[in-house]
């Protein structure tokens, strides 16, 4: 097979380039590990920053999310007991987030992919990447049937995840990581039942961080900190909702509506970066290049920074007959991927307690956070951070 561009892994940023790219005539073919019944399935992120809302008005796959997204124009601190609100829209010129699960976003850009007759091959196995250093890169894999494949193409771009081929394809040498390990993770539920408030509320208490989100305005997605090596066995419903409520102040609890929970996990926190993100004609996509624990709710919104400057790179290869926005990826993405992995780190290390954090700590932690709440230039700052810096 011959296509322009080959795109490893059909999560959003895989299928956002994919729909970008067709919106200007570049044809794409979409490798991924997993069935489509696994990709779709996926709870992941729900907040998304006003600039990929508008990559995803340009991929023209706005429609429900527009319908159906929860438009936030602030969010709140709790801590000493009380709500702390920031006005995200009044700090920073209108602008706001919208609350839309990163499932509902996946199925939005498959069903447009698939009404378009784009190619996407599921459940590819033993994928490869070969010659991306030189002018005639291609991918080879297996199907489900274990028929073995050739792609031949113009570029790669490794839309696989943290643990995907891409990034591992890249000789150690010329790969620089950064990483770092939190000590805790997030224990998270999904419950069909209406949030505890219309916006989000970001906990900081002695027991540790809580985070009361939501999905749509009947189903509420709610986490709780917890040690790193804990087990969901462990967790009884009664249990987290008894827990979440403890760490939330008094009327926020009293609005917590409880209910059986269909969806119940722990996830371990990071900070990584690799670097560079681009190897001759090999892109390293979002979570092939970088991860950042959620509290700054980056992760799925660097992946679309990222999409945005290889997608305006590679329609000036195509289009403008000029390799300079290629060349200039990993650059660019790298620039915006250090002030969200700061940020990131900052809401981690303000609202958590970590082991040394101790009775000195926690004071700091609220002198912090009551300095945030009452300086105008502290606020705007995290709401600049919080809605998506310019590109």
């Amino acid at each position: 097979m011959r296509t322009q561009v080959a795109i490893v892994g059909s999560g959003p940023s895989g299928l956002l380039l994919g729909q970008l790219l067709a919106g200007i005539g570049v044809e794409t073919i979409i490798l991924e590990r997993s069935s489509r019944e696994h990709v779709v399935g996926r709870v992941r992120a729900g907040v998304l920053e006003q600039g990929t809302v508008e990559l995803l008005e340009e991929a023209g796959v706005a429609a429900r999310l527009h319908a159906e997204g929860l438009p936030h124009s602030g969010i709140s601190l709790a801590f000493d007991g009380r709500l702390h609100r920031i006005d995200l829209a009044a700090l920073t010129g209108g602008k706001h987030v919208t609350v839309y699960g990163q499932t509902e976003v996946t199925h939005d850009l498959m069903d447009k992919r698939e009404a378009a007759g784009l190619v996407t091959v599921y459940e590819a196995a033993n994928v490869a990447l070969h010659d991306f250093d030189g002018a005639a890169p291609f991918v080879t894999y297996d199907d489900k049937d274990g028929v073995s494949h050739r792609i031949d193409c113009d570029f790669i771009a490794g839309c696989d995840g943290y643990h995907g081929v891409s990034r591992k394809s890249v000789p150690e040498r010329a790969l620089k990581t950064f990483e770092r390990q939190y000590p805790f993770g997030w224990l998270g539920v999904l419950a069909e039942v209406p949030p505890a408030d219309h916006e989000l509320v970001y906990a900081n208490h002695e027991r540790g961080f809580a985070l009361c989100s939501m999905r749509s305005t009947h189903r509420s997605r709610y986490y709780v900190q917890c040690p790193q090596d804990d087990r969901v066995e462990a967790w009884s419903d009664d249990r987290f909702w008894d827990e979440l409520r403890r760490r939330l102040p008094e009327r926020t609890a009293a609005s917590v509506t409880t209910g059986p929970s269909f969806e119940k996990s722990i996830a371990p926190l990071r900070s990584f970066v690799a670097e560079p993100m681009r190897f001759g004609r090999l892109f390293l996509v979002g979570d092939a290049a970088h991860i950042v624990p959620p509290t700054g709710a980056k992760g799925l919104n660097l992946a679309a920074s990222d999409v945005r400057y290889l997608f305006a790179g590679l329609r000036e290869f195509y289009v403008g007959k000029s390799q300079a926005g290629i060349e200039a990826y990993s650059q660019k993405a790298l620039a915006r991927v250090w002030k969200a992995v700061r940020f990131s780190w900052w809401m981690t290390t303000m609202l958590h307690r970590f082991p040394d954090t101790g009775d000195f700590g926690q004071r700091i932690q609220e002198a912090e956070l009551d300095y945030l709440v009452h300086s105008q230039a502290a606020s705007t700052a995290l709401a600049e951070n919080y809605v998506g810096l310019p590109y």
